[in-house]
């Protein structure tokens, strides 16, 4: 029997879950919280903002252009134009295109600036177009008298000092530049948006009205980006989905070396590296950096081992340091130190070399590094690295002219690895004559070169500490 209509234990209608969203970015949420997960933005999180970011179908409107066969559109359009730089144009996948917009980001005094000055002025001098560079951090004087040091001036250059977003589409309706360079995101705001300079609905807003504009007129625009302590990019992560291409500029305060890398690329592969020096009068890109790497020395020296990576298409050879000691001070017990390699990896290797080679290293200190400050993580380095730790702890120097190639697994084994030959290639053309690769490897004879298959950790020991 149902319960009268006035009765207090009557059925209640069952409320709706109540979702809550993020302000700032729209990510959803049934529960609130104080600080939003996808774009770490404090007090964003609101009952309000959920009903504002629900689907809702806007109303129609007539489309600007009416769809297409995919067969009439021109592909020339977003055809790449090399910026004359040919390491930046390998990470770019052949160079800038019409209306792509990229992403730099970079540590502070990394050269970032440095490098896209050098890029304007290509630019202006190899299409006669303008290019124009936008700061809101220099005065157009500071820009200048690094121009004038580095000896990046063009007449079809622009600079403009400008903090305010509106300020900058009017130079870009004046100048109207083929290449944009805005430096930086951060500093440029919009006068139409509530938030201070550099928050997240600045960026975000900055960012999308510049790249509306890019892609309307055609325009190739470089955004300069700062990054957090932790060495991400400073701003919401949508700031990241917005853009084309996202590089990033690497590099020791201590090193000359730079390294460009990408993180994403609508328009090549995101495994490529591009290589510079930085010095007083600019920046110059390093064609062959294998040099780089490898010390030069006519004494073979105990704790050293060449090896060969491949970033993308390009062999670097790669030279890993150790060094074994006695583990005094420590309290008994032994200090592992690795410096630009896999530490936990490290750690493995030495457990695979105390298992199945009989070097053990328990009670000794153990200090592992690569040379030229260039950071290893692929497995391929594996073998280099073990052969380096037993000839620092057997105090057997290893010949100069070898390298070694190969991934470790626990089991002792060697594990073969990709584009063995052209690893080997690299190898011989710097004047290295033995090479230890993985059993069963895919090579062809090199002329001068000694290939010897290894297919046990124990076996490659046994050769090296032969030689």
């Amino acid at each position: 029997m149902s319960n009268p209509p006035g009765s207090t234990t009557a059925k209640q209608p069952k409320r709706a879950a109540t979702t809550y969203a993020c302000t700032e970015c729209g990510t959803l949420s049934i529960r609130w919280v104080g600080r939003c997960p996808e774009c770490q933005a404090w007090g964003t999180m609101t009952e309000d903002g959920a009903r504002a970011a629900s689907l809702t179908l806007p109303a129609l409107v007539t489309p600007r252009n009416a769809a297409q066969p995919i067969s009439r559109q021109d592909s020339t359009v977003a055809r790449a134009l090399p910026t004359g730089i040919g390491e930046l144009d390998r990470v770019l996948g052949g160079g800038l295109v019409p209306g792509a917009v990229l992403l730099l980001a970079g540590e502070p005094g990394v050269g970032k600036s440095t490098l896209l000055l050098e890029v304007g002025q290509k630019y202006a001098a190899a299409t006669g177009s303008p290019a124009l560079i936008v700061t809101g951090e220099e005065s157009t004087s500071q820009v200048r008298a690094r121009a004038e040091r580095t000896h990046t001036m063009h007449s079809q250059l622009f600079l403009a000092a400008e903090n305010d977003l509106g300020a900058v589409l009017a130079h870009l309706d004046e100048v109207k530049p083929g290449l944009l360079i805005l430096d930086s995101v951060q500093t440029i705001a919009s006068s139409t948006v509530d938030g201070v300079m550099g928050g997240v609905p600045q960026i975000r807003a900055v960012t999308a009205a510049i790249s509306s504009v890019a892609k309307e007129r055609g325009i190739a625009t470089v955004l300069v980006g700062h990054v957090t302590k932790d060495g991400s990019i400073a701003g919401p992560r949508a700031l990241e989905h917005l853009v084309d291409v996202v590089l990033y500029f690497e590099g020791d305060r201590h090193s000359s070396l730079r390294m460009l890398r990408a993180i994403k690329n609508r328009y090549g592969a995101t495994d490529e590296v591009g290589c510079f020096e930085m010095h007083e009068e600019g920046i110059d890109e390093l064609t062959d950096p294998s040099g780089l790497f490898v010390s030069t020395r006519d004494i073979a020296v105990p704790g050293t081992c060449v090896t060969v990576t491949v970033t993308g298409r390009r062999p670097l050879l790669s030279e890993v340091q150790s060094l074994v000691a006695a583990a005094y001070g420590n309290g008994g017990s032994a200090r592992r130190s690795v410096t630009d390699l896999d530490a936990s990896r490290v750690n493995m290797l030495l457990a695979v070399l105390g298992r199945h080679a009989g070097v053990q290293l328990s009670e000794r200190d153990v200090y592992a590094a690569s040379v030229g400050g260039i950071k290893i993580t692929e497995p391929s380095v594996d073998l280099a690295i073990l052969l380096a730790i037993a000839s620092a702890a057997s105090d057997i120097a290893l010949p100069s002219t070898l390298c070694a190639i190969g991934e470790v697994s626990l089991s002792g084994d060697i594990r073969r690895v990709s584009s063995v030959q052209r690893r080997l290639s690299e190898a011989s053309r710097l004047g290295f004559r033995r090479a230890l690769v993985p059993h069963g490897s895919d090579w062809s004879q090199l002329n001068g070169m000694k290939v010897i298959e290894v297919p046990t950790v124990a076996k490659a020991w046994d050769f090296v500490a032969q030689l």
